[in-house]
């Protein structure tokens, strides 16, 4: 089954991107860009990682839905990832290989 993870860093909230504890209470990860590649990959009930690497905080649930938004710059969907479920778990984070956007679909 794929797993999606996403990355909150608290760097990027000083940009306007919501923090990790932000997303874990509201379980709604907002604007990710997600490459079609992975998008195909996901599906209702797969797994979802919240990550944020510079505070070491990790946290999983499962995927509700993903909701079309914007297109960023480079011509990425953006989407807000809908989640359920979502417990706070130990640190495991750095052992997962993100791309530019803060994302990633494993295995």
């Amino acid at each position: 089954m794929p797993t999606l993870v996403i990355n909150a860093p608290k760097r990027t909230v000083e940009q306007g991107s919501r923090s990790f504890e932000s997303t874990f209470q509201t379980q709604i990860g907002e604007e990710y860009a997600i490459y079609s590649n992975l998008f195909e990959q996901l599906y209702p009930g797969c797994k979802v990682i919240l990550l944020s690497r510079d505070e070491r905080k990790q946290a999983e649930g499962k995927l509700v839905k993903l909701e079309r938004t914007t297109v960023a710059g480079n011509g990425v969907q953006r989407y807000n990832v809908h989640m359920e479920n979502i417990e706070r778990v130990n640190y495991r984070g750095d052992a997962i290989s993100l791309n530019h956007c803060g994302v990633a679909v494993i295995e």
